[in-house]
């Protein structure tokens, strides 16, 4: 009794574990109990169920707080899984899956009855992507299941691109942390509607609307006019810190002398003030290396005991739409 109680212990304690093939196997058996797993993709780290299981996919919600109504992505390791839970009725569905899959980017497509209502908050559509990270594909493969994965943190704060940033938020809530290193990408994946007839960008993110639209040679919606939550990303305000974020722009440096502040900026420093903390994106200028640190900066200015972070706007075209949209859906928040 006493090996097992201390067993359970030192299981709860070290739940990071080296993403190795060894722990990607007890990572599955987790998922094939109905437990929960962080995991790593390129986009951000998932706090993974078995996506076919409702009573693991209600852990999912509890786990992170989020809201019953705000869907989750289903990941997905082949096309032949993607048959068994979503229709394809739309050439254009094929010629994104084979541009761009495995990669972040997520489609909305008429969901199949085993997919469970859960999954979908109760919509007749599905959102599923196939990640570009060979320890989520592993994964996925050895559990046997689509596995259902929003990011793994707390609803509404920010999004973990390392193992540590899961364990920060839910380490005392899951049992298994695979360690798979920083994320490639860094933000969530990009989000499309498909139809028939139209392409609507949902949700800007890991890959950028320009190249969307080169391969399907023509344009995509980006102004989403429907109210209906069907997949993530949809809410105004999301992924922001716990310490207030404003646009410099917005505000009058002058009235914050004499508090923390913290700088979010782009390049380079082209301000006339003292600030205590300053992280730079790119000092390259590279939108794909300024989309990999927004959220590992955010984090580490958490715990730098400031007052207010303030953030450059990010000119909107390629990786930099889906910086923006996560700067503003955290500014948004202490609005």
């Amino acid at each position: 009794m006493f090996f097992l109680y201390y067993h359970t212990i030192i299981f709860k304690v070290m739940s990071i574990y080296k993403a190795n093939h060894k722990n990607i196997l007890l990572a599955a058996d987790e998922i094939k109990r109905g437990g929960l797993v962080g995991f790593p993709t390129e986009t951000v780290y998932g706090l993974g169920a078995d996506g076919m299981n409702s009573t693991a996919v209600a852990k999912i919600f509890e786990t992170k707080n989020r809201p019953t109504f705000n869907p989750l992505i289903l990941h997905i390791n082949s096309v032949e899984q993607l048959d068994n839970i979503a229709q394809i009725n739309s050439p254009k569905t094929n010629v994104l899956i084979n541009n761009f899959w495995p990669g972040p980017l997520t489609l909305v497509l008429k969901k199949k009855e085993c997919v469970p209502d859960i999954v979908t908050a109760g919509n007749d559509t599905v959102a599923v992507r196939m990640p570009a990270n060979n320890t989520a594909l592993e994964l996925i493969y050895r559990a046997g299941t689509p596995i259902a994965a929003p990011s793994a943190n707390v609803f509404g704060k920010l999004s973990p691109t390392t193992a540590f940033h899961v364990e920060e938020q839910l380490g005392n809530k899951i049992d298994v942390i695979l360690d798979g290193g920083k994320c490639k990408v860094g933000v969530e994946s990009t989000i499309l509607k498909i139809s028939e007839n139209e392409v609507i960008l949902l949700r800007p993110g890991g890959l950028s609307i320009e190249k969307i639209e080169t391969a399907l040679n023509e344009k995509v919606i980006r102004e989403n006019i429907s109210e209906e939550i069907i997949s993530p990303g949809l809410l105004k305000s999301h992924y922001a810190p716990e310490i207030p974020i404003r646009f410099i722009d917005d505000i009058n440096l002058d009235d914050y002398t004499n508090q923390n502040v913290g700088a979010l900026l782009f390049d380079r420093n082209s301000y006339n003030f003292d600030f205590k903390e300053i992280k730079y994106l790119s000092k390259n200028g590279q939108l794909r290396e300024a989309a990999a640190n927004l959220f590992v900066y955010l984090h580490e200015f958490e715990n730098a005991n400031l007052d207010l972070i303030v953030c450059e706007k990010i000119n909107p075209e390629g990786l930099g739409n889906a910086i923006m949209d996560r700067l503003k859906k955290a500014v948004n928040k202490y609005s």
